[in-house]
């Protein structure tokens, strides 16, 4: 448009779009909470840390803790382990550096127990046992392979796992505790041994589970950390953190009713 002067005005400049606010952390996601640590349930499909403007359990948590505190500047959280997107359950945060600090040691040096759930496709037997495998990183993709010990890359995975229950249609209800820290060795050790995780499309598992999605990011598989054993900060007492199953299990037949651990 030309003004009367016969000049092109300036163009109206350009707002970048304001980065909308993180959605509220249920109260219920909370399993505990002091002025070292938050523990919280994460849902799936939600990332646990992702780039500003993407929505994770870290920035509900930072919300929640400027808002309960009124806390005018930014906060502080650490985030000493992860949980893969489609993947719930209980995530441990650190809320000073000192804390943050002492429980990177306890996982660096294997003295936190996590304790995880998973519906898995056919009969597991034994019930009980221990399973090892070589493994190794495809590079550039989030995805492991099988490796034998010579191969360049290779990592042991070794994990003990007890069977809960068996459930309708010849599927199994079962509780791993990892004994390596290994990229994705609970889904893969499981899908190797023909028992892939429910909706674990990733390793083999023809089966949706859980709420409809629309994009494949979205997908939920069924795996749950259901338990988490640290020694506190400060305190220096053990503490074991158990996350509720999500709903979406409930909805597919699966719950806690005559289980124990």
């Amino acid at each position: 448009m030309i003004d009367s002067t016969g000049q092109q005005p300036n163009p109206e400049p350009t707002v970048a779009p304001l980065t909308p606010p993180p959605s509220p952390l249920a109260p219920a996601a909370i399993l505990f909470e002091d002025l070292q640590l938050i523990v919280v349930n994460k849902p799936a499909p939600l990332l646990t840390q992702a780039p500003p403007g993407i929505p994770s359990l870290e920035s509900m948590v930072k919300a929640y803790i400027k808002e309960k505190y009124a806390k005018p500047a930014g906060v502080y959280l650490g985030i000493p382990h992860r949980l893969d997107r489609p993947v719930s359950g209980v995530v441990v945060f650190a809320r000073n550096t000192k804390a943050a600090q002492r429980i990177h040691a306890q996982f660096q040096e294997h003295k936190i127990r996590k304790v995880y759930w998973a519906a898995v496709e056919g009969v597991v037997e034994p019930e009980i046992g221990v399973w090892e495998d070589w493994m190794r990183k495809i590079t550039e993709e989030a995805r492991v392979v099988k490796a034998v010990e010579a191969e360049p890359g290779a990592k042991l995975a070794m994990l003990s796992y007890r069977v809960v229950r068996h459930l309708p249609g010849n599927d199994t209800l079962i509780e791993f505790e990892p004994l390596t820290g290994r990229m994705h060795q609970l889904r893969v050790q499981a899908a190797w041994r023909g028992h892939p995780v429910l909706g674990d499309v990733l390793y083999g598992s023809p089966r949706a589970f859980g709420p409809a999605w629309q994009l494949p990011r979205d997908r939920v598989i069924a795996l749950h950390a259901r338990q988490l054993t640290l020694t506190h900060p400060t305190t220096h007492q053990s503490m074991t953190f158990e996350a509720p199953l999500p709903d979406s299990w409930a909805a597919a037949g699966i719950d806690a009713i005559g289980t124990s651990g």
